[in-house]
């Protein structure tokens, strides 16, 4: 994360429903929609290497989202208790997420089982964390010293990502983005029981640093990307011009579902992993980290551990599971008093806090730590920092004056993406031009300078190229 930016059966029944009555008013037409939605493609990336640093496979935005919400029967973990078997959930949906995609390096369009979807407009950002066209990761949060492991020493390293949805949640996306030009964000977003979203995170140490500094990286997963390794440098007017080819290695594997079973509507769970386990599909290295369903709003105790030599588990939560095994799971920070929490994630945040804050426009940090102001009135365990632990339930907004983007920080980031380069073209679109009250004047002017029609119409085209887009 960065700072810029970033229950009994009746109570259950009536946050499903309240999820479901948002997910039907979102298929209604905004006002003023144009009759025909503008489907000029998304570009695939933002940034890759010359040609004469890499001639390998490129990264292709899946995009093509289904128009009606997919009918087919739910995956198996649906049948499996999350809470009492909680390992076996996790395995289950690991398994759905790994399944087509392992062997063809995930590189989607090639899964010959199941459709697999991503994010539009990752590939531009004014921070310069956009997405890359080797595998389409994404610059995600820096890594501090120590986070990882006691022997973890460098500084400079962070996490690179990417996320994929498979074709519930890709039918919500498409929903939003009909229009590519004119997203609908106009009322709350919530996803369909049944959407699975999945991201894998790697971070950008050095081989040799990995090795020597983080002991459980060994027999690691290593990935090509265009990325800027050394994340000191992402604070700079110009990040992109310290982007280079280099390889970056699996550390982390982020779950959601949206299960009607869970009193939110959303069970979350992690992955972590240990390459000293030495699997023979080293894809099953990825270890799960815990699970959970809720974030303990009642449990304002001021704990944290960002710097482990153990994992330290509170058995005071109620709706997080961190597994026990000390000899599988390697010592990990977790998050604020033990919540679930990653190892390139924020340990005085949560797993379920930080997803509960997406929302557009985003009014909302996804931690009140992010801004010095912010976090001097709400310090942790207070009232107000308590408001970052919520339970709120699928499809609600974090700001009452915000819509909600239903736990998907990247999809309220593909609309702050699209609106920061639509403001940066400055002017006018043709669409807007022509229902622009000044469009008689701009006529007569154009008449004037003896200029055609055709001539006055700004071109409105995206090409899928490389950045600067």
């Amino acid at each position: 994360m960065k700072k810029t930016l970033a229950i009994s059966a009746l109570c259950i029944l009536a946050i499903v429903n309240g999820c479901s009555k948002k997910q039907e008013k979102t298929q209604d037409t905004p006002p003023g929609a144009a009759a025909t939605a503008d489907k000029t493609p998304f570009p695939d990336f933002g940034y890759l290497p010359p040609p004469n640093e890499y001639s390998g496979p490129v990264f292709k935005l899946s995009q093509d989202y289904p128009d009606a919400v997919p009918n087919g029967p739910l995956p198996e973990f649906f049948e499996t208790d999350y809470k009492k078997d909680w390992r076996k959930y996790l395995e289950q949906v690991q398994a759905y997420c790994f399944e087509g995609n392992t062997e063809v390096d995930f590189r989607v369009e090639y899964n010959k089982t199941r459709a697999w979807y991503h994010m539009p407009w990752q590939h531009f950002s004014l921070t310069g964390s956009g997405r890359e066209g080797i595998h389409g990761l994404t610059q995600e949060a820096p890594v501090q010293p120590f986070q990882l492991a006691p022997t973890q020493s460098s500084d400079s390293a962070g996490a690179v990502a990417v996320g994929f949805y498979n074709d519930v949640a890709g039918y919500t996306i498409g929903q939003v983005w009909k229009d590519h030009y004119a997203p609908d964000h106009s009322k709350d977003v919530a996803f369909k029981n049944g959407a699975v979203l999945f991201k894998l995170l790697f971070v950008t140490l050095t081989e040799k640093e990995a090795v020597s500094q983080v002991p459980w990286l060994a027999n690691g997963i290593w990935w090509d990307g265009y990325v800027v390794s050394n994340f000191k440098r992402m604070g700079e007017p110009d990040p992109a011009i310290y982007r280079h080819k280099t390889k970056v290695v699996l550390i982390q594997m982020d779950v959601m579902i949206r299960d009607d079973r869970a009193p939110t509507g959303w069970i979350l769970g992690n992955f972590q992993y240990n390459g000293k386990l030495n699997k023979p599909d080293s894809w099953q290295n990825l270890i799960p980290v815990g699970i959970m369903w809720g974030d303990d709003p009642q449990d304002s105790t001021n704990a944290s551990n960002p710097q482990p030599t153990k994992t330290i588990i509170n058995p005071n939560l109620k709706e997080t599971i961190i597994n026990p095994d000390a000899n599988e799971l390697p010592a990990t920070h977790l998050g604020w008093n033990s919540r679930l929490n990653g190892p390139v994630d924020n340990p005085m945040s949560s797993c379920f806090s930080c997803h509960s804050t997406a929302e557009y426009p985003q009014y909302a940090l996804m931690s009140p730590l992010f801004n010095e102001d912010t976090a001097k009135v709400n310090p942790p365990g207070s009232a107000g920092w308590m408001r970052w632990f919520r339970n709120l339930p699928c499809g609600t907004p974090f700001s009452s004056d915000a819509h909600s983007m239903d736990f998907s920080l990247q999809l309220a980031m593909s609309l702050q993406n699209f609106y920061d380069w639509k403001a940066k073209q400055a002017g006018l679109f043709y669409d807007a031009y022509k229902s622009s009250e000044q469009r008689p004047m701009m006529k007569a002017a154009r008449e004037e300078a003896e200029m055609p029609e055709e001539a006055a119409q700004p071109v409105r085209k995206v090409q899928p190229i490389t950045f600067p887009y």
